[in-house]
């Protein structure tokens, strides 16, 4: 099965310097999740925790990525990066899937 999302290798660093140093325990996994409401439609969810038997498991670069089967479609196409600047640092989702804009 094709993984739907991806990982810049920035955000793959953070992910595994936060699996290190918070003590996330043996066993969890990063669980990638959609949430619905706000004006966008939909928000994304990031966190560690234990498989269930409804979710869908990729593995990415030495990890692996829970995604619950119905969350799998809204996610297809979708990069994780992370930001670090002077204005905010964390996480982004970029749908990489959508098609590109072209300016008239």
């Amino acid at each position: 099965m094709l993984n739907p999302i991806t990982i810049t290798s920035k955000a793959l660093e953070e992910i595994k310097n936060i699996l290190t140093s918070k003590n996330i325990p043996e066993g969890y996994a990063l669980r990638i999740g959609v949430k619905g409401g706000g004006c966008g439609g939909v928000s994304y969810a990031l966190g560690f925790d234990m498989p269930k038997p409804e979710d869908q498991v990729f593995p990415w670069e030495g990890i692996q990525l829970l995604i619950e089967k119905r969350h799998v479609m809204f996610l297809m196409g979708m990069q994780i990066d992370f930001y670090e600047g002077n204005d905010a640092r964390g996480f982004t989702f970029v749908n990489t899937a959508l098609p590109k804009r072209h300016d008239v």
